[in-house]
């Protein structure tokens, strides 16, 4: 395993991220989600990895991913010897108050989330998504009370527009309060809006990039069939239709195929490898639901593409809605 500074922090990850959506128990938004049985060996097949890096969100199996990571990594590791994520945003409940940003909600947010981790803080506490009906001023230092309670020891974001982010960053330097210090966007082969502005923009700060979905969910991992990689999850999984398989995208997968034949090695490593060759990625968060996934990941660290095989791979790449932001 690699290890990379967390953006302009002292903090130092692993190159590889695990997420943890799909781990908690099968829900109607995830039904392929694996229950806590399941996913125990998965985290620790990790830990013996060298992945000291986990992300979830309060939100993942209503909350019930929280808690198996929590048990789990309490199980097999020491809390200090690894770094845990989680996010804030989404409704954990059919309150008014149960959802978004305000105050009320991050306060009440960080404690459901460190009682179900079963942990007296978080590494980086992020926001899922930007709350239109709440200030950022009152996001924002409410975010730094809860890292000056020590709740949490950095916050981040995710998927959002860069002048949004820009002015959360800029609100943050004009209090004095706790700078947002990592973006987790969503970024891979075949959705690459982020390379327009928001990209530039974590560069120039020295903001640590995270991105979900490297492997567009599961899309950039097998070659195509004839039923366009309909597995189990691509079937039942309408938020990932919305985003993947429109505007050329089977061609990329296409190029990506063929790439990764010549080489001998699986699409997912190509992939990945494609990823990590962009400087301002810090630590891709990849998912792992089956036997061999978090191997082929690791083993993309040590996958270096030639600047034609990625000028191949980037060429039929054309212009996409912005999606993932809601």
């Amino acid at each position: 395993m690699e290890y990379v500074r967390f953006g302009n922090t002292g903090l130092t990850v692993s190159k590889l991220c695990l997420g943890t959506m799909t781990y908690g128990k099968p829900t109607q938004r995830w039904p392929w989600a694996l229950n806590e049985e399941q996913t125990r060996p998965f985290i620790k097949r990790a830990l013996e990895l060298g992945i000291n890096f986990f992300d979830t969100a309060d939100v993942y199996a209503d909350g019930e991913s929280e808690r198996v990571v929590g048990k789990a990594l309490k199980d097999f590791a020491k809390r200090d010897e690894v770094v845990l994520a989680t996010k804030v945003f989404n409704p954990m409940g059919p309150g008014p108050n149960d959802k978004g940003l305000s105050r009320k909600h991050i306060m009440s947010a960080i404690d459901d989330s460190l009682t179900r981790l079963g942990t007296d803080y978080v590494d980086l506490y992020q926001i899922h998504r930007w709350d239109y009906d709440t200030p950022i001023e009152e996001t924002m230092e409410a975010l730094h009370d809860v890292v000056k309670a020590g709740k949490a020891r950095y916050i981040g974001a995710s998927s959002m527009h860069s002048w949004q982010f820009a002015q959360a960053l800029y609100v943050a330097d004009l209090h004095g309060w706790t700078r947002f210090v990592s973006m987790q966007p969503q970024y891979n082969l075949i959705y690459r809006e982020e390379e327009r502005e928001m990209l530039p923009l974590c560069k120039d700060q020295k903001i640590a990039v995270i991105p979900w979905s490297p492997l567009a969910r599961g899309l950039l991992t097998r070659p195509l069939n004839k039923d366009r990689n309909e597995t189990d999850r691509a079937r039942t999984d309408g938020y990932g239709k919305d985003i993947y398989g429109k505007f050329g995208d089977f061609e990329i997968v296409e190029r990506l195929n063929a790439i990764a034949a010549q080489r001998g090695l699986p699409n997912a490593q190509v992939a990945m490898a494609w990823m990590l060759s962009k400087t301002v990625i810090t630590s891709p968060i990849v998912g792992a639901s089956k036997p061999g996934q978090l191997e082929d990941a690791v083993a993309a660290l040590s996958v270096k593409l030639s600047s034609e095989e990625i000028n191949k791979l980037e060429e039929l790449y054309v212009p996409h809605p912005i999606v993932g932001f809601n």
